[in-house]
């Protein structure tokens, strides 16, 4: 296969692989509520908000591993580039980014409810 012609195939598989992933969109993190002066129905609603992005990051994980599948292997394969092994390794740190932030996500929310029980105690 001539220059050229790798070049288009890789352009063209590039173009399609990252409008695909272009479908994966990351959520966006929830505002938390400041539970040293929030109200009960403020921190329901920021628990309510942290499912959604929970279940939002889920979604967004779960869009992401064929990808990271199909990746992997073309990075395995006999004709593997540098190129397909750095989308491989783009895909899996978007991946493990997303559980980072879901866990952040988590903390922050633990720490508004501390605050919030020793603002209300009772």
């Amino acid at each position: 296969m001539n220059h050229y012609l790798k070049c288009a195939v890789v352009a063209l598989a590039l173009g399609s692989a990252g409008h695909a992933w272009a479908e994966c969109a990351a959520p966006e993190a929830p505002t938390m509520p400041d539970g040293g002066s929030a109200t009960m129905d403020d921190m329901l609603a920021g628990q309510k908000a942290v499912k959604a992005y929970q279940a939002a990051n889920l979604e967004y994980m779960n869009c992401l591993e064929p990808m990271i599948e199909a990746a992997t292997a073309k990075a395995r394969g006999e004709s593997a580039t540098e190129e397909d092994m750095a989308a491989a390794k783009a895909l899996e740190e978007k991946f493990n980014a997303a559980v980072s932030a879901e866990e952040d996500v988590a903390g922050q929310f633990n720490t508004e409810i501390r605050e919030y029980k020793a603002a209300n105690p009772g």
